[in-house]
This record gives C-alpha cells, structure tokens and sequence, in this order.
C-alpha cells in the first residue's frame, strides 16, 4: 500500500485520529502534550500515530493536508489543526461539541 493510501486509510478509519510526537502516555513535545490534554479533557477517545516512529508518514503528512507542523488532529476525516487551533477550539467550547459529533456522520 502506498504511504499516502496508508494515511488516508488512517484518517478515514478513525473518528479522532491524532498525528503527534511521542504517544499520549509520553508526549515528545509540548505541542503534542497540550493537544492531548485538551482531547482528554473532552473525554475524547482517539487513535495516534508516532510520527517519531514513522519517518515515512512524517514526511508525507504534510504533504496529504498541506499543513506543515505537527500534531495534526483530524475529526471525521477532516483535519482541524495543530495545537494553537485545537486550544482555541477547546477554549470557545467547538472541540467539545467536535468530539461529541465524532462518528456521527
């Protein structure tokens, strides 16, 4: 399987699937960190990949949204952004009802 159809099938198989450094258990940046604490505090439930441990997908993530930094939180098969966009979307109360909707298409 291609990488990019591998990432596709990654995003598309899961509700919430987040691309971060490290795992959950042991972020490797704070970045990562925040976004986890901000699903956690949703109750969110999440698939993640360790871009760390993935050099193909860290080099080809960009690429699939055009979007350049790490992590990058996708919901329903849409990416909604990296750490600033996730905090500000916790903030304002929109992840919460994001995370709710998870699935539900």
């Amino acid at each position: 399987m291609d990488i990019m159809d591998t990432i596709r099938a990654q995003v598309e198989g899961n509700p919430i699937i987040l691309y971060m450094k490290g795992t959950p258990q042991f972020p490797m940046c704070g970045f990562s960190g925040r976004t986890v604490q901000a699903l956690k505090a949703c109750g969110a439930e999440f698939a993640h990949v360790n871009v760390l441990e993935n050099p193909e997908i860290r080099q080809n993530l960009p690429r699939y949204a055009d979007w350049p930094t790490f992590p990058q939180l996708y919901i329903n098969g849409e990416l909604i952004g990296g750490c600033d966009i996730v905090m500000e979307l916790y903030q304002s109360g929109e992840l919460q009802q994001l995370v709710a909707g998870a699935g539900k298409r």
